[in-house]
């Protein structure tokens, strides 16, 4: 990346996704307004898990990217239910319509998944192990020189661990967490399967103020990332 500039907070963002270790993404004042946290899927451990729960307390899902999802075979949810046949045709009505989102058209929903090596799937170490496995599972996709590997011999449905699909064209059409987080892990070359959660706050139930956010990140020396600042810099590399 020499002689392009990219703001200083995604490079340290970059060398610490890079070594494994957390980072922080607000998206935007006029998205969700939220920061999440986020690590590369190939770092999650149990006590990892705990801690997005603990502490962030929002949803644990893992972002990949939408090549890795297409060779994956994991559309989002809402293309499943759309063409789901006539007798369930009532459910194409939970999509159906324009306008329900403010922030957004759509959401990168996939499926909800456990590793078959589980037992509930819900336990921190349940979840460790289907998000590890979902990341292995995107690199052997997006690496591998066969196209021999089938999702389903590792990975049951419904589960509980929710796969988000980034958007196919990415920040040029979608810019949430899912598409900032794949985005970031891109700048960073490391495999494209980011585990994220949206810090909530205990006080007020709503997401956790920027404000706060930056200071929970200053207090732990955690890198805090804005969203226009990782799409500024992707632009910057990408084109």
């Amino acid at each position: 990346m020499g002689g392009i500039n990219i703001p200083e907070s995604v490079k340290q963002g970059i060398e610490q996704v890079k070594q494994g270790k957390l980072v922080l993404i607000y998206d935007a004042e006029d998205r969700e307004g939220e920061t999440d946290f986020v690590i590369p899927a190939s770092s999650v451990t149990p006590n990892e898990v705990a801690y997005f729960r603990n502490t962030a307390g929002g949803l644990i899902c893992i972002a990949i990217h939408p090549i890795a999802a297409e060779k994956l075979g994991l559309p989002l949810l809402s293309d499943i239910l759309i063409n789901v046949n006539d007798n369930f045709a009532f459910l194409r009505r939970l999509v159906e319509g324009e306008g329900d989102l403010s922030y957004d058209k759509r959401s990168s929903f996939s499926l909800w998944v456990n590793h078959r090596d589980t037992f509930t799937g819900i336990t921190d170490r349940d979840r460790a192990l289907t998000l590890r496995k979902i990341g292995e599972a995107v690199d052997k996709v997006l690496n591998a020189d066969d196209n021999t590997y089938k999702f389903h011999t590792e990975f049951r449905t419904p589960g509980h661990v929710s796969i988000l699909r980034a958007a196919d064209r990415l920040l040029d059409e979608r810019r949430g967490q899912t598409e900032l987080s794949v985005a970031l892990a891109l700048l960073a070359g490391i495999s494209p399967a980011m585990v994220i959660c949206e810090m909530l706050d205990n006080e007020t139930g709503g997401a956790l103020h920027k404000t706060n956010a930056k200071a929970f990140a200053s207090e732990r020396n955690i890198i805090f990332i804005e969203g226009k600042e990782i799409i500024a810099a992707f632009q910057a590399v990408f084109g």
